[in-house]
């Protein structure tokens, strides 16, 4: 079953920036800085109020999805997740599959804007990693009274003279490993296809919901 949890979800809003405060770092490089330009415009944007179901609703979330998907580079993800298997897709299930994936991440996003906690994003630092640069960084919370730290990294690369985000690491974990256990697991059951019907489904669900 292809999963997004309630943990993917935080993964993904945390690690785009919806913090109350961004601390600077003692260096910044370039794709730090991206991040932290990323990180404000969508702060701005999550502080406008738009009531449930409304045509500002709606407007405000094709601006949110619009920003996210200049910085959160989808189809690299996918290409990265389905290592594998990519070369063996036709153009067409290439295709579908990208689309597919893009909509259920930003709607998963969009889901996760609705349940935020509150915390803050300490930048950490930033190193080379896969082919572009790793951006550390650290967010402090508060649930239940109890103070938490995780660690978020994001994996970006340089594409088309622009800073994308293409992975994101929580606590060791990314989402290009998480995606590529699930995908490895359907696709050795029911094939590409099977993938890809999964996806539909999800798809269908999350626009229900």
């Amino acid at each position: 079953m292809i999963s997004f949890s309630r943990r993917a979800l935080f993964i993904v809003t945390a690690s785009l920036g919806v913090g109350l405060a961004v601390r600077p770092a003692a260096a910044e490089g370039a794709a730090t800085a991206s991040v932290r330009k990323a990180n404000q415009t969508l702060r701005e944007l999550l502080r406008k109020k738009a009531a449930p179901g409304s045509a500002e609703e709606k407007a405000l979330t094709k601006e949110v999805t619009a920003k996210l998907s200049t910085f959160l580079d989808v189809d690299e993800l996918g290409r990265r997740a389905l290592k594998d298997h990519w070369s063996k897709l036709t153009d067409a299930q290439k295709k579908e599959f990208s689309g597919l994936l893009r909509e259920l991440v930003e709607a998963n996003y969009v889901k996760a804007l609705r349940s935020q906690l509150e915390y803050e994003v300490a930048y950490v630092g930033e190193s080379p990693k896969d082919s572009g640069v790793s951006v550390a960084t650290e967010v402090r919370s508060t649930k239940s009274g109890r103070k938490q730290t995780m660690s978020i990294d994001y994996v970006l690369h340089e594409n088309a003279s622009a800073w994308r985000v293409f992975d994101l690491v929580t606590d060791g974990v990314g989402l290009v490993e998480n995606y590529r256990s699930q995908f490895n697991k359907v696709i050795g059951k029911e094939g590409v296809a099977g993938l890809l019907e999964r996806m539909r489904k999800k798809k269908v669900q999350s626009t229900a919901s």
